[in-house]
């Protein structure tokens, strides 16, 4: 399966089964928060330096997919650990921006 066709399902499998390789299993909810929180902060991190902050001495400029990807694994742990499915809840977030924003947004001409 190439990564353009990885679904939430097979990403929710693919985690689950690298977790379950280790006796501790998931973390916690108020730890995995707290590395969603860190995880987040290095999102910040590399788009302030795409976006014009220099990076400190020997800090690298840092690479936006990997932190993204670093926050969804996280994400997915989560919803592992509480028995969450986030392609229904995708699913619903979706319909609910969809009815929400309908004429919030000026539309590009087809």
């Amino acid at each position: 399966m190439s990564p353009a066709e990885l679904t939430f399902e097979e990403a929710s499998r693919q985690v689950d089964r690298y977790i379950a390789q280790f006796s501790e299993g998931y973390f916690p909810p108020l730890l995995m928060l707290a590395r969603l929180s860190e995880e987040l902060g290095e999102v910040a991190r590399v788009i302030a330096h795409q976006s014009g902050k220099v990076p400190k001495p020997g800090e690298e400029a840092g690479d936006l997919e990997m932190e993204l990807a670093d926050l969804l694994f996280v994400a997915i742990c989560l919803a592992n650990q509480q028995g969450l499915d986030l392609a229904r809840g995708f699913g619903r977030m979706m319909a609910k921006v969809q009815l929400r924003d309908e004429g919030r947004w000026t539309r590009k001409e087809a």
